[in-house]
């Protein structure tokens, strides 16, 4: 059987049976419809959706802010250690079935914090859930709290002292929400004071903002980049981002849902990785974007002609990108 042959039947049984880490998932945006109803019943929450089909049909965004409006509203149906808990077990089941060995997870803490959510109560439920998964399939999760950057700088601050009892849980510290008009040098400050108390750090950068803001969070330090998708935009930052071995966490069925691409052919995750960047492939807010890891494997290879060894390729990086200890 030739290449061309093999590479044909590229499915979901070959992407599963690849080892990879997850270093780009939300998870308050892994809450599927029916666990969001049926937390705002159970604590008496208030939505605007009266079934799972119209909470569904809701999952369709003209962009990032769009999306952050329905995002912020349904995570403010989890208020107890339960949900917490369970969410964080409902994915976990699923990304070990795609053949996720490690899972490096953001939990946007602030989002529940206004609406009196205890800081406990959240990551007590989520590390609870990431053990008892450790022990039952032998995922490795790990926990990484972010900051919205939407808000200001001192409140970023007071996450960093409001965590600290789990500094020894939690890996790395990161930063989402809207993007445009909140560049990363906004921020400076956190992410100095972050990497000072040892943390690890990524920053969503380049997903709905220009490159510059890509060029500012190298200027940070940071470990990561979140998306960065406007890289592909500058040939002077591909060739750095490439040199330095700064590895992006790429989302693409996100990117379409929110528009950022207009089809996964125009996807600049190949381009990117032919260019010598370290390219991850991960999953952003699965039920919000219409798929887990596995589904953003398959859909790539589809869209983007990505041959097996390149879909391995991919999967190696995550393995490389992630914080685990060497």
């Amino acid at each position: 059987m030739s290449t061309a042959d093999m590479d044909a039947d590229i499915d979901l049984a070959f992407v599963r049976s690849l080892p990879k880490a997850e270093l780009h998932v939300h998870l308050e945006g892994t809450l599927e419809p029916a666990t969001a109803l049926a937390c705002a019943r159970r604590n008496g929450v208030s939505l605007p959706w009266g079934s799972e089909e119209e909470l569904r049909a809701a999952y369709d965004f003209a962009d990032l802010p769009a999306f952050l409006e329905v995002l912020f509203r349904v995570a403010g149906t989890l208020r107890q250690r339960q949900d917490f808990f369970d969410l964080a077990m409902d994915y976990l089941r699923h990304v070990h079935a795609d053949g996720v060995t490690r899972a490096e997870v953001f939990v946007g803490s602030q989002t529940f914090l206004d609406a009196g959510v205890p800081i406990e109560v959240i990551l007590d439920g989520v590390l609870a859930a990431f053990r008892e998964a450790g022990e039952e399939w032998g995922i490795d999760a790990r926990l990484i709290c972010t900051a919205q950057r939407h808000r200001e700088e001192s409140t970023a601050l007071e996450l960093l002292d409001l965590i600290e009892p789990w500094r020894e849980q939690v890996i790395g510290i990161g930063m989402g929400s809207a993007e445009r008009g909140n560049p990363p040098s906004k921020f400076a400050r956190f992410f100095a004071e972050a990497q000072r108390r040892g943390y690890r750090t990524t920053i969503h950068a380049g997903e709905d903002a220009p490159a510059s803001y890509v060029v500012e969070a190298l200027e940070l330090g940071v470990d990561r980049i979140d998306h960065g998708v406007a890289v592909a935009d500058d040939p002077a930052l591909i060739r750095r981002v490439a040199d330095l071995g700064v590895p992006l966490t790429m989302c693409p069925l996100s990117n379409v849902a929110l528009k950022v691409v207009p089809t996964l052919a125009a996807h600049p995750l190949k381009r990117l990785l032919d260019a010598g960047v370290v390219v991850t492939l991960n999953s952003d807010d699965p039920p919000f974007f219409g798929g887990y890891v596995a589904d953003n494997y398959v859909a790539s290879a589809a869209g983007l002609g990505l041959t097996r060894a390149e879909l391995t390729r991919l999967a190696e990086n995550s393995l490389a990108s992630c914080w685990a200890p060497s």
